[in-house]
C-alpha cells in the first residue's frame, strides 16, 4: 500500500465520522394508542364535541401540548357506554357534549408548567377569579398525573335539542368569572349547570349545596344518566366522569390526540 492510498483512506475516513457526527439525528415517532382506543365519532356520531384544549379558550389560555385535532379519543368500553347515555338522553330530548377525553401526558405536563409560572395571570378572570394560584395544586386543582391519561375518563355536559351552535372564544375578549349566572359568563350551548366547564371553585363540587333548582336538577340528570351505566363521578367536578372498570387503571399514555394516534386510522 503507498502512502498516498494510506493518506486517501485514511481522510476519507474521517470525512464519514465527521459527516456522521453532524447529520440530524433521526425523527422521533410519537407513540400509538392500544388497539382499543376509538374514536368517538366512530362509536358514536351524534355526541357534540367541543374539545377546549385545542384551542385557546382553557385556563392555560393556548392550545395544550399533545392536542393535534380536536377529537374525542377513548377506550372502547367507555365510548359505548357513552353511546348507550345518549340514547337514553336522545329520547329525554338532549344530547351529551364533551370537552376533553384522553389527555396525553405531555398535555399534563404543559398544564403543571402553567401552575408553577406564578406571574402568568392571562385567564385568571374567567377559571380562578377566586383561588390564588399558588394553591392550585394544593387545592387539588392541578396534579402531575390526571385519569384523563388512562383513556377512560371524560369531561362532559348537556344541551338541550335542537342544538344551538355555540358563540367562538375571541382571544383578548373581556373575561367573566365561571360561575356568574349564565346569561352573563361566557355562552355555551350547555344546559345551566350553576358553572362553566373547568372553573376552579367550589361551587363546581357536583352536589354543592349552593346549586339548587333547575341548576342542581340539570347536574343530577347528568349524574344518574352517567352512574347507571357505570361511570363514576368526581365529586369535585360537575363534569368529570370516568368509566368503571377502567381498560388500563394503572397506565398513562403519552401518544398524541390525533386520528393518525389511531391503530389502523388514515
Amino acid at each position: 500500500m503507498t502512502r498516498l492510498t494510506t493518506v486517501v483512506r485514511a481522510l476519507t475516513a474521517a470525512i464519514a465520522a465527521l459527516l456522521a457526527s453532524t447529520a440530524p439525528a433521526p425523527a422521533a415517532t410519537d407513540p400509538k394508542a392500544p388497539k382499543d382506543f376509538v374514536a368517538l365519532s366512530s362509536v358514536d356520531p351524534t355526541i357534540l364535541q367541543e374539545m377546549r384544549y385545542v384551542t385557546p379558550h382553557n385556563f392555560v389560555g393556548e392550545r395544550v401540548d399533545g392536542y393535534k385535532q380536536p377529537l374525542c379519543i377513548l377506550t372502547r368500553p367507555a365510548a359505548e357506554a357513552l353511546r348507550k347515555a345518549q340514547r337514553k338522553l336522545l329520547r329525554q330530548g338532549y344530547t351529551l357534549k364533551v370537552y376533553d377525553c384522553y389527555r396525553p401526558q405531555r398535555a399534563v405536563n404543559h398544564f403543571v408548567r402553567w401552575a408553577e409560572d406564578l406571574d402568568e395571570q392571562t385567564t385568571k378572570g374567567e377559571f380562578y377569579p377566586n383561588v390564588d394560584k399558588a394553591r392550585l395544586f394544593a387545592d387539588g386543582y392541578i396534579a402531575a398525573k390526571s385519569g384523563h391519561s388512562r383513556g377512560s375518563t371524560l369531561d362532559v355536559t348537556l344541551v338541550r335539542l335542537p342544538a344551538k351552535p355555540a358563540r367562538p372564544y375571541h382571544p383578548g375578549e373581556p373575561l367573566v368569572p365561571c360561575f356568574a349566572p349564565q346569561g352573563v359568563r361566557f355562552p355555551d350551548n350547555s344546559i345551566d349547570m350553576g358553572t362553566g366547564f373547568d372553573c376552579f371553585d367550589t361551587l363546581s363540587h357536583t352536589l354543592d349545596p349552593r346549586i339548587q333548582g333547575r341548576q342542581r336538577a340539570n347536574r343530577l340528570l347528568l349524574k344518574d344518566t352517567l352512574e347507571g351505566l357505570g361511570f363514576v363521578n368526581l365529586s369535585e367536578e360537575w363534569w368529570h366522569y370516568t368509566f368503571k372498570p377502567e381498560a388500563y387503571p394503572d397506565t398513562y399514555f403519552d401518544f398524541p390526540v390525533a386520528r393518525k394516534s389511531l391503530t389502523g386510522a388514515h
